[in-house]
């Protein structure tokens, strides 16, 4: 699946100027938690969150992100979209919830691109 069938799949709208890639999209990861994010996610997965400040498209830059997917129709401020345009990272917004895009990607193949974590290493404090 490329980026724009999975932004039909989803109901999805890009929101930004930057020209999807045709690639094959290999995978997806959910979180909100950026830290979350920088452990576990594989590079050129596509991210889908509900955080929507510039800090996801630092996070993107920093893991070697895709694309972005907000849920629930979220609308970033102009600074995200315009700093995602500077990066070349498409941003997409979907009216779906997180645990809707992330069935319906699974159903339509896309595998989990998050990492193993070692239970050990996790911290919730």
């Amino acid at each position: 699946m490329n980026l724009n069938e999975l932004a039909e799949l989803i109901n999805g709208k890009y929101l930004n100027q930057t020209t999807p890639t045709l690639k094959e999209i290999k995978g997806a990861f959910a979180a909100d938690l950026m830290s979350d994010v920088l452990a576990t996610i594989q590079p050129h997965a596509v991210l889908i969150t509900g955080l929507c400040n510039p800090q996801v498209i630092r996070t993107a830059v920093m893991a070697d992100i895709t694309a972005i997917v907000f849920v629930r129709g979220k609308q970033p401020p102009q600074e995200t979209i315009d700093l995602a345009d500077e990066e070349s990272i498409p941003i997409i917004s979907t009216p779906m919830g997180m645990y809707e895009v992330c069935g319906k990607l699974y159903v339509a193949g896309l595998s989990s691109l998050e990492q193993v974590v070692n239970p050990d290493e996790c911290d919730c404090g």
